[in-house]
């Protein structure tokens, strides 16, 4: 019998790791995990270099791949990354912010492309939720804590309707916002200034995560950022792979959270994060059953909304569908 090789790229998150250190295993198939300290480097190794035969990979990453026609690959319903983002928003304070609205007419600094993933979702919270007007707003496209251009391997969208500038060749994003130079940021990760305690920056919403878990109790809604692809000709000619795929990463999934029921009763202490159980108890009670359901069912609204934002950001030319971008044979699951 012969035994497809496999590439499959993701991050290394408590949910994978049990894919990299062999104790998941896709039975017939010889497959090799690769990752990268950057994730936008692994969607980069995937979509121009076609590096992988499955790969982790933004949603925002793959609808701009499937607006261009002819994708070479398509999506399973396994989210790796997700995350709420009203954490996401930082500000200058000289900026006069103090609410959403009041970052209308701001200049406003987002990482690697307009609308990247934590950009959809924290500018989609922010429209909804605080009915802040995205296209009064001023925005500059850069590096994070780095001077960097806009990412080059997806179509770089500028609509019509927003005023979006690349930042300078020599400035970062992160620097710019400390010295008063952009009014805010919006980024997947934190900038040195906020973690080095600059007394010129704060975040948007300082008590974030009672807003964050409010939100989920509203709306059931537990963003997602990423999303898992897989070449269509392999699944053409291997019908099964795409479900042993989603399997592994349901198992690998599944001890990560497994291990946190049965660490319990000494305190996860493994970790040593300091009242860890009191954390897990608290989340426990918003999701009782999964903290990072995989399919399509229970997924549906999470994804739905993000197609939405990107359709109202103007990033995508058509409202996509859930039944549009996974793999028919999931959604039922």
């Amino acid at each position: 019998m012969n035994v497809l090789k496999l590439k499959i790229a993701c991050y290394k998150y408590v949910h994978t790791q049990s894919l990299f250190d062999g104790s998941v295993k896709l039975d017939n198939y010889d497959v090799e995990f690769r990752t990268d300290n950057r994730i936008d480097k692994l969607f980069e190794r995937m979509i121009k270099d076609n590096e992988f035969d499955v790969s982790e990979l933004g949603l925002t990453f793959y609808l701009r791949y499937l607006e261009m026609g002819d994708c070479p690959f398509i999506a399973i319903p396994i989210f790796p990354n997700r995350q709420f983002r009203h954490s996401a928003i930082f500000v200058n304070k000289a900026s006069g912010i103090k609410t959403p609205k009041d970052m209308e007419g701001k200049v406003i600094g987002e990482f690697a492309t307009y609308s990247h993933d934590a950009g959809t979702v924290a500018k989609g919270i922010l429209s909804d939720e605080y009915k802040l007007k995205l296209e009064n707003c001023k925005w500059i496209i850069g590096g994070f804590d780095y001077p960097m251009q806009p990412l080059d391997f997806i179509p770089y969208i500028t609509p019509e309707n927003i005023d979006i500038k690349k930042a300078p060749l020599d400035k970062a994003l992160g620097t710019m916002l400390d010295n008063g130079e952009i009014d805010a940021f919006i980024t997947a990760d934190v900038p040195r200034c906020f973690l080095d305690n600059s007394s010129n920056v704060e975040r948007l919403f300082p008590n974030y995560e009672d807003l964050e878990r409010d939100y989920y109790r509203r709306t059931n809604i537990f963003p997602i950022m990423h999303t898992v692809v897989i070449r269509k000709e392999l699944i053409e000619n291997d019908p099964n792979l795409a479900k042993a795929v989603y399997n592994a990463f349901c198992e690998a999934k599944d001890i990560a959270m497994q291990h946190y029921v049965k660490m319990q009763y000494i305190y996860n202490t493994d970790t040593m994060i300091p009242w860890f159980n009191t954390v897990f108890e608290k989340n426990r009670e918003l999701f009782p059953k999964d903290w990072w359901p995989y399919g399509l069912k229970e997924n549906y609204k999470a994804v739905d909304i993000f197609l939405r934002w990107q359709y109202e950001q103007g990033i995508t030319k058509k409202r996509w569908t859930c039944e549009e971008i996974f793999l028919p044979e999931f959604f039922n699951i």
